[in-house]
């Protein structure tokens, strides 16, 4: 029943996919429309958030009353109040009359506050006075308004870094944040991706009358596997790109070359929390390390087999004098234990980090090695904060102190990267 309720969904606000992702997304705003709980969406730019709070709004009991859609960054400066909550006349200078704000008009219906965490301190305090009581004040009056509004916020910022600088109101983040629902970027429904995008051709094609286009296999898999930072939006306007700019009804992949901006971020695995948001934190942080423990595990058996054929050589007996093979088995205990491939999982287990081992010494004690195969093999600093800290050293030098660029290239936040320049004194 509910498989059926959420594919007459997608066809009724033309939602293309069969993503696991997608369709958990719709079937939890189908089970909260019922009721008048405070909804948050939360995704990146572009993908799809708006229609979400519609169809919220369509399936709950306020369907016959008013929809009010709001984008809370598009309000201009020093409005916001009069606009959500409306002023009395003489209130401020130009304020002629008196004026119903979106909270009173929308009264019985749905408010959708798009890009929430733009509005002002001030204003979230108004907001969070509403959410709790239904009650407001216009500008410039001291009469208690009411309003029975369901609302409905959404963005595409990190409200943690937006709390922690001070810019969102905790308790007001808690109040939206009653039941939130997650729409997956382009990223993580690759299953989707040439569905929509042959969709968007179909629909631009039979609107201006002319061929569809369709993509080779080497187009579909390059579509499928680029990153869309714009998601859906982007994929949007490729599509009527291609259809306008090629005579060539058939698009090869270095055709759609063309029309994709390159890829600046570090395509280095990534991590996912449980709430399937892109992890760039400590998750991400943590698979770069394991990479790096794991490329030292591999030149460390290098090392071995290259010390046992100098040493041994000359040896008849094809052994290594003792204290070389104690020194590379101390020097391979002192790894991490590591499993063949550090990302058959998304679970991994460290041992405690890496110890300084003692120098590995080829001495020059015996008759069979001449004086100049004598080896002094220094041991490489294992340390995973050395090598944590020069990577990060490169990546600020290729790109000119630039963080933003650095961070994406280690495959890290920058608000990471700022700590760990902080804590290994890099500025």
């Amino acid at each position: 029943m509910a498989v059926d309720e959420i594919k007459s969904i997608k066809q009724r606000y033309g939602i293309v996919g069969t993503s696991p992702l997608i369709d958990r997304a719709i079937d939890v705003a189908r089970q909260v429309a019922r009721t008048d709980i405070t909804v948050l969406i939360l995704g990146e730019s572009g993908v799809g958030k708006e229609v979400f709070p519609r169809m919220i709004h369509d399936m709950s009991a306020r369907k016959h009353e008013k929809y009010i859609a709001v984008n809370c960054g598009a309000i201009p400066e020093g409005t916001t109040d009069s606009e959500l909550f409306g002023h009395v006349k003489g209130s401020f200078t130009g304020a002629h009359e008196d004026r119903q704000g979106y909270f009173e008009t929308a009264n019985k219906g749905t408010i959708f506050l798009d890009e929430v965490a733009e509005l002002p301190l001030a204003t979230q305090a108004r907001l969070l006075r509403v959410l709790e009581s239904g009650e407001f004040y216009k500008v410039g009056s001291s009469k208690v308004q009411t309003t029975d509004v369901r609302v409905i916020a959404a963005t595409n910022v990190n409200f943690s870094e937006q709390i922690q600088k001070g810019k969102f109101r905790n308790d007001l983040y808690y109040r939206l944040n009653t039941v939130p629902i997650y729409i997956p970027p382009l990223r993580e429904r690759k299953e989707d991706i040439y569905p929509i995008f042959r969709k968007y051709a179909s629909d631009f094609a039979e609107k201006n009358r002319i061929p569809t286009v369709i993509l080779t296999p080497e187009a579909r898999t390059l579509l499928e596997s680029y990153r869309w930072e714009g998601n859906v939006r982007q994929l949007k306007n490729v599509s009527e790109q291609i259809s306008i700019m090629e005579r060539d009804r058939e698009i090869s992949a270095e055709t759609l070359k063309k029309y994709l901006p390159a890829v600046t971020q570090s395509t280095m695995p990534t991590v996912y929390n449980n709430n399937g948001q892109g992890g760039t934190g400590e998750f991400s942080e943590r698979e770069l390390l394991y990479k790096i423990l794991f490329d030292m595990k591999r030149d460390i058996s290098e090392l071995r087999q290259t010390l046992n054929n100098i040493i041994c050589q000359n040896d008849t007996d094809n052994v290594p004098p003792p204290h070389i093979s104690s020194g590379i088995q101390q020097y391979e205990h002192n790894l991490p234990a590591l499993s063949t491939d550090p990302f058959e999982s998304g679970h991994h287990h460290f041992d405690e980090p890496a110890k300084q081992s003692e120098p590995v010494v080829a001495y020059n004690n015996t008759k069979d090695i001449p004086p100049q195969q004598a080896e002094v093999v220094e041991d490489e600093e294992l340390s995973i904060a050395n090598a944590e800290k020069l990577l990060i050293k490169k990546a600020l030098v290729k790109y000119q102190g630039n963080r933003k660029q650095a961070a994406k290239e280690l495959g890290i936040s920058e608000r990471t990267l700022y700590r760990k320049i902080s804590e290994y004194e890099l500025e």
